[in-house]
């Protein structure tokens, strides 16, 4: 049974990280302290739950805090070595953990152990680090709080810092909470309640008072030209710059992609101000180890064409790294003279790319770190706007911000990640993928670490597919859009929602199809011009428009073609289907031939007799090739088996197999094949 405090622990932390307001993703922690049995000799022992490194207050769980004793905790001040080593301190709560200790502990658990208060709140509102980033915060927070939040000058979260703010809750009982220069907001209380209340009444005050005291405009009038375009152009905009963007946040590593287009970027990137304030960067601690010390800009008008962009772009992206490297080689070396070694540079493309008239563009390992990454940028240019209202900006210095992106701490943070899985950092298009194959080959991708585009006739299918496929994740895995692969608008529409969800392209399954099947006397125009739409034109209308997003990218890709066991075996009454799936077969080696010199491979799966879970067999398919067989529909599959050299049936899951493989670098080296899906049928093999 759950301890009662650690369930009150947990609800207040859902209701706080809930309000983007209180704090961003995965930043800030929360604690409370109570008794419970030691599990060896039954008597009870104080303990501290807090939250775990890298956790979520929004959808914290017990497993994701941290337990340890309180003895132990409070015992450490004896052995605390001082600020130069106070990182040793970290592995000294090892020591301190209760059982197995639940989560690893987080470099802020001094905060929450020291302060001697039962429960304690550490979160990075807008509000309070728009006053914790501002010039005179000091004074600000005095003349705001009329003494009951103290003021903290910036230092590093650590044991340190730990000590501090338990010092200033001893020294001053009317103390509630304090303002985290350059950081953020603590508070802390009695019971659960009180901190929750406490809490949120220093982030409504401090942003109470920056509505009712900032001045209008604190990032400038609106710069003449850089005023944000009409909505449908911006984002016709965004879609053809993602891939462009994308190639240049890649060069040190693939990156996934999010686009942001929100009232407070546009109002940012119009401003007079903007080049100024975002060279200054960001400065609480987890807003620039997402989105890096400071933005790209690009520095043109809004209206400039695409192609302008474009060919301004290697230029601003080759002044950002070297900016960027020297940065890491100054920090670095001053390392070094304090007798560190600093790990290795992670890169020098930037995780943030803002274009006036636009949006932002923002990059990680995955959709989840890109989207919160943007999400970060959001909170800082919200703080900008609060510290400039009231004050002047003032982030933590060059040297600060250095210390805390190039900590060993975060290191081992990032060495504990899991390691990427096979697909990581692709995104995938699969048309017809609202069932069937299509389904079946997105699960199997989305499994592998790529995001997915499902996209289906049936809209309502497709987005049930990926909440489906997406699971607690949802849209950071997986989106349903609505693709008539014969009507080119469509299918240029369902392009662009893959780069503007994802950052851009890598991998594309043309499988939507359908069958008709007749004899050749029976086979009506109308059946002919259908099947070729939807199959031959539909498979060419996607390759182009996505050959565009491949080659812009610069990063490679592949294209994959479902085809059939019918474009090189010639059966009896369907004309139309299988000399579809022929030029869909030669489309295959047309591209491959075609698209090599830009890295992109192009091959097809040729299935045959997958009925189980099949779209197509259940639409009419499935009942005219039992009749021709002169078998019941039900024993199609099995007849289908019989007849092959391996006697096993075909399932979309085996097509989805092949699909995730010659995706994978094991066949990086191929393209142009046509790899048999049919258990085995000799007619169909290959010459």
């Amino acid at each position: 049974m759950t301890n009662p405090t650690v369930t009150e622990l947990l609800e207040r932390s859902h209701r706080l990280g809930a309000d983007p307001r209180n704090t961003n993703y995965a930043g800030g922690n929360t604690s409370a302290k109570g008794t419970e049995p030691d599990p060896v000799t039954g008597e009870d022992v104080e303990l501290l739950w807090v939250k775990g490194s890298g956790g979520d207050l929004g959808t914290l769980t017990e497993p994701g805090l941290a337990v340890l004793r309180l003895d132990r905790l409070r015992a450490l001040p004896g052995v605390y070595p001082g600020v130069e080593r106070e990182d040793e301190m970290v592995a000294a709560f090892d020591y301190c953990l209760h059982g197995r200790g639940g989560a690893a502990p987080s470099i802020d658990t001094a905060m929450h152990a020291l302060v001697d208060a039962a429960h304690v709140d550490h979160l990075h509102p807008d509000s309070g680090i728009a006053i914790a980033t501002a010039a005179d915060g000091e004074a600000l927070t005095a003349e705001i709080f009329d003494g009951k939040v103290a003021w903290v000058p910036w230092r590093r979260p650590g044991f340190q810092l730990g000590l501090d703010i338990a010092a200033i809750k001893a020294e001053s009982p009317e103390v509630v909470g304090a303002i985290l220069g350059g950081h953020g907001i603590t508070a802390w209380g009695d019971t659960s309640a009180e901190a929750e209340e406490r809490s949120l009444w220093i982030i409504r005050t401090a942003a109470a008072y920056l509505a009712e005291h900032g001045r209008p405009e604190p990032f400038g009038a609106v710069r003449p030209g850089f005023e944000p375009l009409p909505d449908d152009v911006r984002r016709a905009r965004a879609a053809a710059l993602a891939p462009h963007l994308r190639g240049l946040a890649s060069s040190d590593r693939p990156q996934v992609g999010h686009f942001t287009d929100s009232p407070e970027v546009l109002e940012f990137l119009a401003s007079e101000r903007l080049a100024e304030l975002a060279a200054l960067g960001t400065s609480c601690p987890d807003h620039f180890l997402r989105t890096k010390v400071k933005p790209l800009v690009v520095d043109l008008p809004s209206a400039s064409s695409v192609e302008d962009v474009v060919a301004r772009l290697p230029e601003l992206h080759d002044a950002y790294r070297a900016d960027y490297t020297a940065y890491y080689e100054r920090g670095a070396a001053a390392a070094r003279a304090r007798g560190e070694e600093p790990p290795a540079m992670r890169g020098a493309d930037p995780a943030i790319v803002l274009v006036p008239g636009v949006g932002m563009f923002s990059y990680g390992a995955d959709k989840q770190t890109a989207r919160v990454a943007g999400e970060f940028y959001v909170n800082a240019i919200n703080v900008m706007r609060g510290a400039e209202s009231v004050s002047t900006y003032a982030p933590i210095d060059e040297a600060e911000k250095f210390r805390i992106e190039y900590w060993a701490l975060e290191e081992a943070k990032l060495a504990r990640r899991p390691r990427p899985k096979p697909l990581a950092t692709r995104i995938a298009l699969v048309t017809g993928a609202a069932s069937g194959i299509g389904k079946a080959t997105a699960t199997r991708l989305a499994a592998e670490g790529a995001c997915v585009v499902i996209a289906d006739l049936d809209l309502a299918k497709a987005q049930a597919a990926a909440r489906e496929i997406g699971g607690d994740r949802d849209t950071d895995v997986a989106i349903g859009v609505q693709a008539d692969v014969t009507d080119e608008d469509q299918v240029q529409a369902a392009v662009d929602a893959a780069v503007l969800a994802f950052g851009g392209l890598d991998l594309v399954v043309n499988n939507a199809g359908l069958s008709i099947s007749k004899p050749l006397l029976e086979t009506t125009t109308k059946d002919w011009d259908l099947q070729h739409d939807v199959m031959a034109k539909g498979s060419f209308l996607v390759s182009r428009a996505a050959a565009r997003v491949l080659i812009d990218q610069g990063l490679g890709g592949d294209i994959v073609y479902v085809s059939s066991k019918n474009s090189v075996f010639a059966g009896p009454n369907n004309i139309a289907y299988s000399a579809t799936k022929a030029d869909q077969a030669h489309q295959v080696r047309l591209l491959a031939a075609e698209l090599g010199e830009h890295g992109v491979k192009v091959n097809g799966i040729n299935p045959d007799g997958v009925v189980r879970g099949s779209g197509i067999f259940a639409g009419g398919w499935g009942a005219k090739r039992a009749a021709v067989y002169g078998v019941s529909e039900d024993k199609l599959g099995e007849f289908y088996a019989q007849r092959t050299l391996l006697k096993r049936e075909v399932l979309p899951e085996h097509v989805a197999n092949a699909v995730f493989v010659l995706c994978t670098s094991d066949l990086d080296h191929t393209t142009g094949l046509h790899v048999p899906v049919d258990a085995g049928v000799a007619a169909a093999f290959l010459r």
